[in-house]
């Protein structure tokens, strides 16, 4: 079970783009080591280096003392290596335990595929995050009828199900409420014991200071830091990450709208997971929604899109308006960015011009002008520090934050009034933060409204006007002035009101 792998000097090309060019890694049994890094600076393709999915173009791989080479996925797993990827690798159409068990599946008599044998080692392995589902998460579920965070449960547990010696978690946290990850962090300690090594990549300071036992920190493709997590402080991490301030210290503390006229006016909305919310935004306002993940902050800003039907009434800019479909939104000026890009946001394998133009090209006419699609592409690419090499490229070129911009770009070149966010940072690095923050500002500067749902609480407190907490399909309480603390959002998401009182 004991494991040593070695990464040195890794260098890893995508045509004109180095994604890694100095590269480095070391990971033993029984512990676990934090790789750290912007978005682009190389983490993702470091650990699909390891697993095989690509294949590096220099250095070395070192495996129990010895060189190795991994041709492909199934060549690092029969090693011992496993991963839980950033964008999830699950079959829609398929069950829990079909996707889970896909050409592994136990054979009964006659060599034929063992049912109930799928379904008992499903259940085990579901019984590990036993009482954190919010849905009857069953073997025989199809996939696509689960939330995001169960769904992220589902690719964990087939990732655990190699029985792997070293187990890769990508981004593994961002879809999960806070005792899920938990859980994982339980079921981590236990894997430790067992003499598991684990790669540990995050965005949040605070899970991986819980977690982790040492780091190595990635910029623009160079390893340029590593040490034990105990001897380092998360600013200084920021630091070898970014090479500049960081992000937590920005505030929209001291910006005031009271004079503002409120333009979205919402009153006893109802729909699935939504009871009788009611509150009023103003323009040029950017009001926070929090809570715990699934208290119905999703569905109230798909109502509000018209994709998810509804009673209750919507009045904007002092006009009735009722969405029965996201295009009767669009038209009003209604924009929602999602922070599923994989699912929602984006066509992976379609040039970067296109997802940015998606929603936008009936505007350049028949036959479509694409020299000022293109120009209007690259301008948007611009404002939005856009790391790319053409826009010809497919999104599945651009790091993950980079993906993310095309995502909220794509938005912007409607110039909406209502920016709609859900949890748009989820998996994204500081510094791309820092950016997607100043642009939140800029257009609350020029009037425009945004909806804002984060998972992140301190996202939410240093950013937002006021917040808005969800707890069971209702509107928990408003936090604004001296009232917006982190401590009071954790009370109120857990339905506890300011003091401590139920």
């Amino acid at each position: 079970m004991t494991l040593s792998l070695s990464a040195k000097n890794i260098v890893k090309r995508y045509g004109g783009v180095i994604a890694l060019s100095d590269g480095n890694l070391e990971i033993n049994s029984g512990e676990v080591v934090a790789l750290i890094g912007a978005n682009g600076s190389g983490k993702s393709t470091m650990s699909k280096v390891i697993n095989g999915v690509v294949v590096l173009d220099g250095g070395q791989l070192t495996l129990d003392g010895s060189p190795v080479h991994f041709a492909s996925p199934q060549a690092a797993k029969n090693m011992g290596i496993s991963t839980v990827f950033q964008e999830l690798s699950l079959i829609p159409q398929m069950t829990v335990a079909d996707n889970i068990w896909l050409t592994r599946e136990p054979l009964g008599l006659m060599g034929m595929v063992s049912r109930k044998a799928v379904r008992a080692k499903t259940d085990e392995l579901l019984a590990l995050f036993a009482g954190t589902f919010k849905t009857d998460l069953h073997p025989d579920v199809v996939v696509s009828e689960l939330p995001p965070d169960e769904k992220q449960i589902v690719e964990i547990l087939k990732a655990v199900s190699f029985n792997p010696r070293l187990l890769i978690l990508d981004e593994a946290t961002a879809s999960l409420d806070n005792r899920q990850v938990q859980r994982l962090f339980d079921l981590v300690g236990v894997w430790k014991e067992e003499g598991k090594a684990i790669v540990f990549i995050s965005h949040r300071m605070e899970e991986i200071f819980r977690v982790a036992d040492r780091y190595s920190v990635l910029r623009n493709g160079k390893t340029v830091g590593a040490g034990h997590i105990k001897d380092i402080t998360e600013n200084d991490l920021i630091k070898l990450m970014i090479d500049k301030d960081s992000v937590f210290n920005y505030s929209r503390a001291g910006v005031n709208i009271s004079e503002k006229p409120v333009c979205l006016e919402v009153r006893d909305i109802y729909s699935t997971n939504l009871h009788g919310v009611s509150f009023d935004v103003r323009e040029g306002e950017l009001v926070g929604i929090g809570g715990l993940q699934g208290q119905g902050q999703r569905n109230l800003l798909h109502s509000l899109y018209g994709d998810i039907s509804f009673t209750g009434t919507v009045t904007f800019n002092q006009k009735p308006v009722h969405f029965k479909h996201p295009r009767q939104a669009m038209k009003s000026g209604f924009a929602l960015v999602p922070g599923d890009r994989a699912g929602e946001g984006l066509l992976y394998i379609r040039p970067i011009l296109e997802n940015f133009q998606l929603p936008s090209w009936g505007r350049y006419g028949f036959p479509l002008k694409i020299g000022n699609a293109k120009k209007d592409a690259e301008q948007m690419g611009t404002r939005l520090n856009l790391v790319m090499a053409s826009l010809l490229d497919p999104v599945s070129s651009l790091s993950g934050g980079n993906a993310q911009k095309v995502v909220i770009g794509k938005w912007l070149m409607r110039q909406p009034s209502v920016l709609l966010l859900d949890d748009p940072t989820k998996g994204v690095d500081v510094g791309t933060k820092a950016e997607f923050y100043a642009l939140l500002t800029k257009l609350c500067d020029e009037g425009k409204t945004i909806l804002f749902y984060s998972s992140d609480d301190e996202e939410l407190v240093g950013l937002c006007d006021r917040v808005m907490v969800m707890h069971d399909g209702k509107l928990q309480t408003e936090l604004v002035g001296e009232a917006l603390t982190k401590e009071n959002l954790i009370s109120a998401s857990l339905g506890v009101a300011h003091g401590g009182a139920p």
